[in-house]
């Protein structure tokens, strides 16, 4: 088997398992706590940079809001089972880099590595990150370039893979649907939320040894709880 074939294999399992790359991040967890400390031995100067981090990850869920705002049904989902595409995006997001649901994850990934200012941490996620999205990407690429042909081959000779090249920027085909954002997107908001606030506690026990809830990311965890448990039974 060629190697490029075997990889795209091993893109398709680990397409259905790719929401779970974040549960990598536990095996480095546990060391990085023992390593962690406050900026000058200060919690406000953490709490500044915990922002800092947050606010990057949230620049990745804008990133995924504003490409899911604009796509047809079909094309861009969540589904793990098999690749899925009706049509191909070539507007909007995807006129700028090929993956940009990808890259929003990335930065979304990007903001909890950071929160332990520990390069090593940053460096084993983006490496994992790429290694394991690489192998899907191929396997996609593969999958349209069967689909679309000519098509999709014509796009990707002018559209980054990854990395979003701005002056390349076509506004969207589509207009911009709020229902598909809050429908696909609220779990994302929910669940940066919780990986924060856990986050934060457990970087507090490791300096306190003893278990602190800051205020500021208790209320954004109860409200953020609401709000999903709110639109989920809508």
């Amino acid at each position: 088997m060629l190697l490029a074939e075997k990889l795209a294999r091993s893109g398709n399992l680990l397409f259905r398992w790719r929401s779970y790359l974040p549960l990598l991040f536990l095996t480095v967890l546990v060391p990085a706590l023992g390593q962690f400390s406050y900026p000058n031995g200060s919690h406000l100067d953490d709490l500044a940079w915990e922002l800092v981090c947050f606010l990057i990850s949230l620049t990745g869920l804008a990133v995924r809001c504003v490409t899911v705002a604009h796509v047809p049904n079909g094309t861009s989902g969540r589904n793990t089972k098999s690749q899925e595409a009706k049509s191909l995006n070539t507007t909007g997001m995807y006129s700028i880099t090929r993956n940009p649901l990808y890259f929003g994850n990335f930065l979304v990934g990007a903001g909890f590595s950071m929160f332990l200012r520990l390069w090593w941490v940053s460096f084993i996620y983006a490496l994992a990150f790429w290694l394991y999205y690489e192998r899907i990407i191929m396997a996609e690429e593969k999958f349209l370039l069967a689909k679309f042909g000519d098509a999709y081959r014509d796009y990707a000779r002018r559209v980054p893979i990854f990395v979003p090249r701005l002056r390349l920027w076509q506004p969207p085909s589509l207009p911009c649907s709020i229902k598909a954002v809050v429908r696909r997107e609220y779990s994302t908001l929910f669940m940066i939320v919780a990986v924060f606030t856990t986050l934060d506690v457990l970087t507090d026990f490791a300096v306190a040894h003893k278990f602190v809830f800051d205020r500021f990311w208790t209320t954004m965890l109860l409200i953020n709880a609401v709000l999903y448990l709110l639109i989920r039974l809508v």
